[in-house]
């Protein structure tokens, strides 16, 4: 079955993306490359520079593949978060160009 005709699998993002879960989340999101996803934001609250970084490179990562990423649900801290650092949601999206 092609990767396009499946529902795209969803990862529920911790509470607190400090360093210390840059690595497990970087291993989360190796699990399902190949896949669509969407990333639930819905519970982040905080969100450090690593974290941030890790979500960057999928989002890359899943563009080159062909495959579909995008963040669902962001809550208000992670969309602050964002744009502390100079960024747009669409930045984290393999559809939307990133302006």
């Amino acid at each position: 079955m092609s990767t396009k005709m499946r529902k795209p699998e969803v990862l529920k993002l911790a509470e607190n993306l400090d360093i210390t879960e840059a690595t497990p989340l970087i291993g989360e999101l190796l699990k399902h490359r190949g896949a669509d996803i969407k990333i639930d934001a819905s519970s982040v609250k905080k969100m450090g520079g690593q974290c941030l970084q890790a979500l960057l490179c999928a989002s890359a990562t899943w563009t080159l593949d062909g495959t579909h990423i995008e963040i669902i649900t962001p809550s208000d801290d992670f969309l602050q978060c964002v744009e502390a650092y100079g960024l747009h949601l669409s930045h984290f999206s393999s559809q939307e160009p990133a302006l």
